[in-house]
């Protein structure tokens, strides 16, 4: 089993910046492609950004492409998403996710989740 803990979520004007971590532990050896989903308020769970194991392949939304920057540090066992220009549109709860065998951005293809960091955007 992996356990995934998010950090860094928080209230943050338009056009501002936030970085997200998601730490992985126990058999963090089988979390191959992580990733970061997000849930808004009466919407259904959507895609932002996907990294494999090596970081040679990446994914992004298009809502996000050029702003989100997703990273991982194996080392650490922790994956980052860095959100830069901020819009309220980004506000949602943040979720990582890992144990994908590929860049995908469909969720039942992950296996292990977090329990979720609130972003809020003002505007």
């Amino acid at each position: 089993q992996v356990q995934l803990v998010e950090s860094g979520g928080g209230l943050v004007q338009a056009g501002g910046s936030l970085r997200l971590s998601c730490a992985a532990s126990g058999r963090t050896s089988t979390t191959a492609t992580m990733g970061w989903f997000r849930q808004a308020p009466g919407k259904e769970r959507e895609f932002v950004a996907a990294v494999s194991w090596s970081g040679s392949n990446i994914g992004y939304a298009d809502s996000v492409k050029g702003r989100f920057t997703i990273s991982r540090d194996n080392a650490k066992n922790t994956v980052y998403l860095q959100m830069n220009s901020l819009k309220p549109e980004d506000t949602a709860v943040y979720y990582c996710a890992a144990g994908a065998a590929a860049v995908v951005r469909t969720e039942k293809y992950y296996i292990y989740w977090g329990q979720g960091t609130q972003v809020t955007v003002s505007s």
